[in-house]
């Protein structure tokens, strides 16, 4: 599973990378989701590359992130449950979530949201679990 996560705003960007934005469900600042690693989003990721941070999540993070962020379409929110759904290949909307993750500024700032992993936090990063903690 692959966590994205909106770091630049609206202002400036071009219509297709709107668009982008748009089918992914990432229309404001500081918005997340989770999707399938599959090689139809690659595509889309090398797009909105200068405007999102995303990397692999791990299962611990996907769970603290449902249960601090997540909203029920219908009924009560199982974070354990709905985690290992995604895991076995649901999407968020099969798997009774709202898509989105509203998500706050990181705790400590950004290193830059100008430059690319390593240098700052754009782009594919290794460390995005820990960036994911840090704005819940």
């Amino acid at each position: 599973m692959i966590t994205i996560i909106r770091l630049r705003g609206k202002v400036g960007t071009d219509h297709d990378v709107e668009e982008t934005f748009s089918r992914l469900n990432l229309r404001r600042k500081f918005s997340c989701t989770v999707i399938k690693d599959v090689p139809e989003m690659t595509g889309m990721l090398k797009k909105i590359e200068n405007f999102v941070s995303y990397g692999k999540i791990t299962k611990e993070t996907l769970i603290e992130l449902i249960k601090k962020r997540g909203r029920a379409i219908k009924g009560k929110l199982d974070a354990e449950k709905i985690a290992g759904e995604i895991e076995k290949g649901k999407t968020l909307e099969e798997s009774g979530l709202i898509p989105v993750f509203h998500l706050h500024p990181p705790i400590k700032g950004f290193k830059s949201i100008k430059l690319h992993y390593p240098r700052g936090d754009l782009g594919k990063q290794e460390k995005i679990n820990e960036l994911v903690r840090r704005m819940l």
